[in-house]
């Protein structure tokens, strides 16, 4: 055992002292390495509590909510356009088909969800068309 203390002694002996850091240098050097992710608080108050909650840059870069427009046909997942059943111009009822759209490998039938007139379609036979891809729009 006696060989062993000499040996931590040796060691910590070599190693080179560097000057001691004040608290400020210290914090300074973390905050430099820390990610820089910027808050802002949000105060709510609900029933005579107050909550102070903090907000993230990427949660103010959100997408903001709309009201959903039923005469513009979007699609809800990403796919491919197999058959469309409707042309433009063509008088519609709720429920009437309207395309079939392949996604992972199920073929989903869309149907209308309110009556109307085709005014434009967007899309065509098997084109892939991404989530929220404006489809068909309605008059």
């Amino acid at each position: 055992m006696a060989t062993k203390k000499t040996e931590t002694k040796k060691a910590t002996v070599s190693q080179k002292k560097e000057p001691a850091k004040t608290k400020e240098q210290k914090s300074a050097k973390a905050r430099e390495n820390a990610p820089k992710v910027r808050y802002s608080s949000l105060v709510l108050q609900e029933q005579g509590a107050r909550y102070r909650t903090l907000l993230t840059e990427k949660y103010k870069n959100r997408r903001k909510w709309e009201k959903p427009n039923f005469k513009k046909i979007k699609s809800v997942i990403p796919g491919t356009v197999v058959k469309i059943y409707v042309e433009e111009g063509q008088k519609v009822k709720e429920g009437d088909l309207m395309m079939i759209l392949e996604a992972m490998k199920m073929k989903n039938k869309i149907y209308f969800p309110i009556d109307g007139t085709v005014k434009k379609i967007y899309v065509k036979e098997e084109q892939r068309v991404p989530k929220d891809h404006l489809m068909i729009e309605l008059k």
